[in-house]
């Protein structure tokens, strides 16, 4: 049973990929969706003047959500091995760990965002990482060498 799908990484793409979805949803949705979703007051109020930058900053981050999924599905064994699974990831738990526990430092950067978002946002972080970082340490032995080479 060593080379079945890992779970741990499947419930990690789905993750990413409902918060893609999410992301998504705020251009559907407009500004009461940036509200709802915690993207600050200025935000939803550019959105709703019909400035790019919110759609394209959900965009890219709906983006960048949709590879790590496909990573994840990638070392759950799902879909074919990508380059560098293994290395991404790494990257994309330590990603996520980094921003849990780098909330306390990004707030002032981020005045409009509220403390509920902050403590929501960094607890889905976190327990996105931990999906994603105790999926590949279950995988690690499967994909042994051919990981790397992929």
């Amino acid at each position: 049973m060593p080379n079945s799908p890992s779970r741990l990484l499947i419930a990690a793409a789905a993750a990413d990929a409902f918060a893609a979805l999410l992301h998504l949803a705020c251009i559907a949705l407009g500004p009461p969706a940036y509200r709802w979703l915690g993207a600050g007051e200025r935000m939803a109020q550019m959105a709703a003047r019909g400035e790019a930058y919110p759609n394209q900053a959900a965009l890219t981050i709906a983006g960048v959500l949709l590879i790590w999924a496909l990573y994840a599905l990638s070392g759950a064994g799902v879909i074919r091995l990508l380059p560098l699974t293994r290395l991404a990831l790494l990257l994309i738990a330590g990603i996520y760990l980094l921003r849990a526990a780098a909330a306390v430092v990004l707030v002032p950067y981020f005045p409009g965002n509220s403390a509920t978002f902050w403590v929501v946002s960094s607890a889905v972080c976190l327990l996105f990482g931990l999906l994603h970082a105790l999926g590949v340490k279950r995988r690690w032995r499967v994909w042994g060498a051919k990981a790397d080479a992929a």
